[in-house]
């Protein structure tokens, strides 16, 4: 499917039959607009379409579209049921926004954030403590609590659309990575596959699979 990233379509055939099953993806394809993306860009008419044909493609019944309140992840999931042909309602979760997930003072970070730009953000992220930030362990137990309290019936599949920015702090948090190149960035419309398996998370990115004990995130 152009404009999805190639594993995105593949790793449907990995996902275990019968579990409950979320989705965590980014947006679709945005407004390039110039420096550091802002949240009044939407999405173009190939975003649009490009989500609206990729929840054609979900492989389970649909149980409930989470998303960011910014217009182009709320615009995804609405493209996104109208594909699968879906009649449900996208609910907005500030887990899924920042200020809300990771970032609790955005006065201490946007600063930082337009000086070193999403990618160079993201690794300062990694390695140090930030003013009004959220280590990425303490911002992931929010994720994976709202991911979890969320799910639906057994065999079902929640959808939660977010930003690149959490993702790639979510995701390359559970691998244990502690600098990220541009290759690694999350692609418009990517996403990881999370389920549950008694006391660990596990997952499913770019075709790798892993898993992780989230008893202590619980905190």
């Amino acid at each position: 499917m152009a404009g999805l990233h190639p594993f995105q379509m593949t790793g449907i055939d990995q996902l275990p039959a019968g579990e409950l099953v979320a989705l965590l993806t980014r947006h679709s394809l945005r407004e390039l607009g110039t420096g550091v993306p802002t949240y009044d860009l939407p999405l173009t008419p190939e975003g649009v379409a490009l989500a609206e044909t990729w929840g054609g493609h979900l492989p389970r019944p649909l149980h409930r579209f989470y998303s960011s309140p910014v217009g182009r992840c709320v615009d995804t999931a609405q493209a996104m049921a109208k594909g699968a042909g879906a009649s449900l309602a996208v609910t907005p979760a500030l887990t899924l926004v920042e200020p809300g997930c990771f970032v609790e003072d955005i006065m201490s970070v946007g600063p930082l954030f337009l000086n070193l730009g999403p990618l160079g953000f993201a690794n300062r992220h990694f390695q140090e403590s930030l003013p009004g930030l959220l280590s990425p362990e303490t911002g992931s137990a929010k994720i994976i609590r709202h991911v979890n309290e969320s799910l639906g019936p057994a065999g079902s599949l929640t959808v939660h659309v977010t930003h690149d920015t959490i993702l790639a702090a979510f995701i390359y948090h559970l691998l244990g990575r502690s600098r990220i190149d541009e290759e690694d960035w999350p692609w418009m419309m990517e996403g990881v596959w999370l389920w549950f398996d008694g006391n660990d998370l596990r997952w499913l990115w770019r075709g790798e699979s892993g898993r992780r004990d989230i008893r202590s995130y619980y905190f």
